[in-house]
């Protein structure tokens, strides 16, 4: 997680190096760094996302939430190799699904679908100067693509495991795996046969 968010703070900071002159001229001044919604000529929308003016915060949350169930979804779907899977053509469906979860929901909030997309950019964002801005834009709409996600990932797995997948999971048990929480014996929570030494 860690060296995601450093990868994609390095990746916004050499963006930043490479058209701070266009910048500077886009918002007119080398001192000049705004955020949407607070002006017409807000650049800090190339590094992080904003959402758009008409969402709502749970119209915000909802929006992360079922693209990231989306692609979570589809993820174990391509690569669940005893429901066909997608064998060497994952790629190439990964591709499609992340430009369609982009096509689909990217107008709304911006292609957030994991904390590393949004947070490290935001973060070098404010170091260069953009302000508080960046955090209070989209009435602190920054926590979203922060938690959204995780829901939705857990979200899209469980329905995965339920409708789709064949395999041992706690789920494909008698009550979904339920019993282990009202039913606290071994022998329900174990998984595998006891082994004797």
């Amino acid at each position: 997680m860690l060296a995601q968010v450093l990868g994609a703070m390095t990746a916004s900071a050499v963006v930043y190096a490479n058209y701070k002159s266009a910048i500077d001229v886009f918002e007119g001044g080398s001192g000049i760094r705004t955020v949407p919604g607070y002006s017409d000529t807000a650049t800090a929308g190339i590094f992080c996302t904003y959402p758009a003016p008409f969402m709502t915060k749970t119209g915000m949350f909802f929006s992360e939430f079922i693209a990231s169930a989306l692609l979570m979804f589809l993820i174990y779907a391509l690569k669940d190799e005893g429901n066909i899977g997608a064998g060497p053509l994952t790629p190439l469906g990964l591709f499609f699904i992340i430009f369609g979860i982009g096509a689909c929901f990217g107008w709304e909030t911006g292609y957030a679908i994991n904390l590393a997309r949004d947070f490290g950019p935001r973060l070098v964002s404010y170091m260069l100067g953009y302000g508080h801005e960046v955090w209070a834009a989209g009435g602190y709409y920054f926590w979203v693509p922060m938690v959204s996600p995780f829901f939705g990932c857990a979200f899209g797995a469980w329905l995965y495991d339920v409708f789709l997948f064949t395999g041992a999971s706690p789920i494909n048990t008698p009550a979904m795996g339920l019993m282990r929480l009202t039913q606290p014996r071994k022998s329900v929570w174990s998984n595998s046969e006891r082994v004797q030494v």
